[in-house]
């Protein structure tokens, strides 16, 4: 087994974990009515650009996304959270660096012994998902599983999606394609996203991720025999019969999204071992981006 099986198969009990352990890190997470950006890098970008749905969503808050190198210096904000699995990331801490002593910092980590632990003003561990592996799959979801349950959003039958997306056979026809387009709504946008890196890391898969509303403006044109479009969250009202009009296959996810975005890494493996391809050695890439000076 690989180390990416091997994590995203302990992905259940890493979210049970994290929602038990929610109210531990209420000090140090954003309060209703604050206005936050949410930060990241890849995979935690893609989770920030989740969170920020949620967060809204939920009333507590204007909450904006941004890949940590791309953040609006000009712009005021209560707090910055940092999403960071490494600890390590360049991007990551030279931005909290440039936020010292002017806007209150979070990081939430899996490493305690790195950098972010003094460049942020609180912080949120969550050792207990970290990964060996370069394609992150478990700290991510687990740092999603924690906010959204701070944000009074997380359910038990969340977990027990979890453990059927890893039981559930995955249609076999849906490894054989040759192109997957990941599509969203709201929150689910970010994991749309996610399910596309997912796929191009291990699998080297040709990916493509939309809004599930764009998708038709022009991207559902590459759609056809032996590619798929899979739907997480609930699919626009005729969404799926213009797929099966491209004679494409239309997958919609009927449990909870990120459960959904557990059978996309399921998938990513199998692709990944249909092409002689090793996930846990995907091509030109590190754990932790640092960049020399």
């Amino acid at each position: 087994m690989t180390h990416v099986e091997d994590e995203l198969n302990s992905q259940p009990e890493c979210w049970a974990r994290a929602a038990e352990g929610a109210q531990r890190y209420k000090a140090a997470l954003p309060e209703s009515g604050e206005r936050v950006a949410i930060v990241g890098c890849g995979t935690s970008y893609f989770m920030a650009q989740a969170v920020a749905g949620l967060r809204e969503g939920a009333g507590q808050g204007e909450t904006d996304a941004f890949a940590a190198s791309e953040f609006p210096h000009g712009r005021s904000y209560d707090r910055v959270v940092a999403l960071t699995r490494s600890g390590t990331t360049t991007e990551v801490l030279e931005l909290l660096g440039a936020l010292k002593g002017r806007t209150r910092t979070t990081a939430v980590t899996a490493d305690p012994a790195t950098p972010v632990m003094s460049a942020a003003d609180d912080l949120v561990v969550l050792d207990f998902a970290d990964e060996r592996s370069v394609v992150q799959t478990r700290f991510a979801t687990t740092a999603l599983t924690l906010l959204r349950a701070h944000l009074g959003l997380h359910a038990d039958s969340v977990v027990a999606d979890a453990r059927t997306a890893l039981t559930t056979p995955l249609p076999e026809q849906l490894v054989a394609c040759t192109q997957f387009t990941f599509l969203g709504r709201g929150w689910t946008v970010g994991l749309a996203n996610e399910a596309g890196l997912k796929m191009r890391e291990a699998s080297l898969s040709w990916t493509e991720a939309y809004p599930a509303m764009e998708y038709r403006h022009g991207p559902i044109s590459i759609t056809s025999g032996g590619r798929a479009a899979w739907m997480l969250g609930e699919a626009p009202e005729g969404l799926a019969r213009q797929v099966g009009a491209t004679g494409g296959l239309w997958i919609e996810g009927e449990l909870d999204p990120l459960a959904e975005l557990v059978r996309v890494q399921r998938l990513a493996v199998a692709v990944a071992a249909a092409h002689g391809l090793d996930p846990d050695r995907p091509r030109h890439l590190t754990r932790s981006v640092i960049l020399a000076p």
